[in-house]
């Protein structure tokens, strides 16, 4: 590696202002920083339209981009040098100028948090669960349709903060169970809930890293580059990608390494959770393989109303 003779100024990583930002990219910094101790690394906090718009559900304003697009900017025009991001935040599409590297995965599952403790199977009958997410509603419908999904926005600290009020309104909050082990806050949670319950959302759980592709990044980047949660978060990707999706429609993916195979499970919903389309499949455990099983199940997934489910969400 050639680093240490090419960059003498400062690398600037951006992240967003949120509690959880900051640790995910002060996690990233940590690790460049041991791969490289020489090196000086600064964190510049830029804030998204995402962090802007905190009481409208996430649909309506739209997915694709509300919390990378001002970070990609700021990539782009050299204010920054890298961008982290959680890795199910970013569009499907990826940008012509720009490539992203993967680090090691957090536990992907859901995780619910009740004030009294509830689980899923325990919450009362008509019970009040908050969540923005489009999956994670379809899924808890799906499950358990008497249930009353209410819209909760705000940052993880906010969220928890909601669901832990005891004059609030939400019996339980579902939330990434990545984000509060990050956060150190898994005293909170009643219930993580499997892959096999509720299916993870595409990437969920992993950082990407993002720089310019004419820079001289990839190969300060290379030493945390983890070359399994690359393979599954892309076979999880391709299937999202395949179906015309962003991270504001019901689908679900998860990829794991199975022995010498690459497991891949996928579900697409109908918003209220009535109708569930659900793949599975093995592939190779490389980077062609990843994308050639997300394609097959995409394309299952299809040939079994698929796209109908898709198409019929305003």
């Amino acid at each position: 590696m050639t680093y240490e003779k090419t960059f003498a100024k400062p690398i600037r990583i951006g992240a967003r202002g949120s509690s959880l930002s900051r640790i995910q990219t002060q996690h990233v910094a940590q690790m460049l920083q041991k791969a490289w101790p020489s090196q000086q690394i600064e964190i510049v906090i830029i804030r998204t339209r995402g962090d802007e718009i905190l009481e409208e559900p996430l649909p309506e304003i739209g997915g694709k981009g509300l919390f990378t697009a001002e970070i990609e900017a700021a990539l782009q025009s050299g204010h920054i040098d890298l961008a982290v991001h959680s890795q199910k935040d970013l569009p499907v599409e990826d940008s012509a100028s720009l490539a992203c590297i993967t680090t090691t995965r957090e536990n992907p599952q859901d995780a619910l948090v009740s004030r009294r403790g509830y689980s899923l199977s325990t919450l009362p009958l008509g019970a009040s669960v908050g969540t923005s997410s489009t999956r994670r509603a379809a899924q808890l419908l799906n499950l358990r349709p008497d249930l009353k999904l209410l819209n909760i926005r705000g940052n993880v600290d906010t969220r928890v903060s909601k669901a832990l009020d005891e004059s609030g309104p939400y019996d339980a909050i579902v939330l990434a169970f990545a984000g509060l082990a990050r956060l150190k806050r898994l005293d909170v949670v009643s219930e993580a809930l499997s892959p096999d319950v509720m299916l993870p959302a595409p990437a969920q759980g992993a950082l990407a890293v993002q720089y310019k592709i004419a820079s001289s990044m990839a190969g300060f980047l290379e030493p945390i580059f983890h070359m399994p949660t690359h393979i599954a978060t892309l076979a999880e990707r391709t299937f999202l990608q395949a179906l015309g999706g962003g991270c504001s429609i019901p689908v679900a993916a998860y990829a794991c390494l199975d022995g010498d195979d690459l497991l891949l499970n996928g579900s697409v919903l109908s918003p209220d959770g009535k109708k569930k389309i659900s793949v599975n499949g093995r592939g190779l455990p490389n980077i062609s393989g990843a994308q050639e099983l997300g394609l097959r199940l995409a394309e299952q997934a299809i040939q079994q109303g698929a796209q109908e489910l898709l198409g019929a969400i305003g």
